[in-house]
């Protein structure tokens, strides 16, 4: 049916194929890749390029004092916004009063008992923390829920935007309590 020669042309046209992507491939990463090596970061690769600005110690100091305490950020949070925000949260977590998912209720979270749905399983991570969700323990836990209480069971990596947590947690007030 095949012979040897249709069998080894098919073969090469795959290696070949197949070799042509992977040092395609090392082009693009050469050509687009910065090691971030020669700015002081050992073992990581940064995409992308190094634009040299005249003075970038001036530009952190000025990002420092910019910086707004979260309360004041809170205060004039827009709760429209953090319902768009809560979009990343749906998907775990509801607002009816007592309806658990993967993730216990958010009703009433603000201001509630850590870890204390009663009908839902806490990790023993949450489960062992005191006190409330205040807006600011809310405002670390959204940041970095793993960071927050190592061990719990979240996979969500955390909104890294404070003005996003904000927003949110402006939202989550507004949701029974």
């Amino acid at each position: 049916m095949f012979d040897t020669m249709t069998l080894t042309k098919a073969g090469a046209a795959v290696i070949g194929t197949l070799l042509f992507f992977l040092l395609g491939s090392w082009a693009a990463d050469s050509l687009y890749s910065t090691h971030a090596a020669a700015h002081g970061d050992e073992g990581e690769v940064a995409t992308g390029y190094v634009i040299a600005t005249a003075d970038d110690e001036s530009d952190e100091a000025e990002e420092e004092e910019e910086e707004v305490p979260f309360s004041e950020m809170l205060a004039s949070a827009d709760p429209s916004k953090g319902e768009k925000v809560w979009g990343k949260c749906r998907a775990c977590h509801k607002l009816e009063d007592g309806a658990n998912s993967t993730g216990p209720h958010l009703f009433g979270v603000v201001d509630r008992p850590i870890g204390e749905v009663g009908d839902f399983n806490y990790s023993d991570a949450l489960a062992s923390l005191d006190g409330n969700w205040t807006a600011d323990e809310l405002n670390a836990w959204l940041a970095d829920p793993k960071g927050y209480a190592p061990g719990n069971k979240m996979t969500y990596a955390g909104l890294k935007k404070e003005e996003d947590r904000a927003n949110l947690i402006a939202y989550l007030q507004t949701i029974g309590g």
